[in-house]
């Protein structure tokens, strides 16, 4: 399935006590990567929310091989796993400066209808530029 790299340099906030990225952080890093892929084939986020749909978070999961610490230029591969329905679902994989994987992850989100919040399919617009 499609895949898109997003970069990011990690802010002096986004740390702990010990020097190195807060582990919370990392579900905004994935949003962030998320979004820019989306932008990437065309697909505003903003203006799906405009239109009355929401995609929000369902099922996250994350696993740290090694830290991430202030400064650092990280790389995060977003893939998407499969052509969504109701779901979709993103992996990722984020590296640190020298190419090493410092950690997984997987998100599923469900797209909603903003009024109702209820779930719904995909919408067409969206689902034949994934198909593109």
């Amino acid at each position: 399935m499609k895949s898109h790299e997003t970069f990011v340099k990690v802010r002096y906030a986004e740390t702990d006590q010990m020097g190195v990225v807060y582990h919370g952080n990392y579900p905004q890093y994935l949003e962030i990567a998320r979004i820019d892929w989306l932008d990437s084939l065309g697909v505003s986020y903003k203006n799906m929310e405009e239109e009355g749909i929401m995609l929000p978070v369902f099922e996250l999961n994350l696993k740290y091989h090694k830290p991430i610490t202030f400064d650092e230029n990280i790389r995060i591969e977003t893939r998407l796993r499969e052509l969504p329905n109701v779901k979709i679902i993103f992996d990722y994989i984020i590296f640190n400066e020298t190419g090493e994987k410092v950690t997984s992850a997987t998100s599923t989100l469900v797209f909603m209808d903003s009024k109702t919040r209820k779930p719904i399919r995909c919408p067409k617009y969206i689902h034949e530029k994934l198909e593109g």
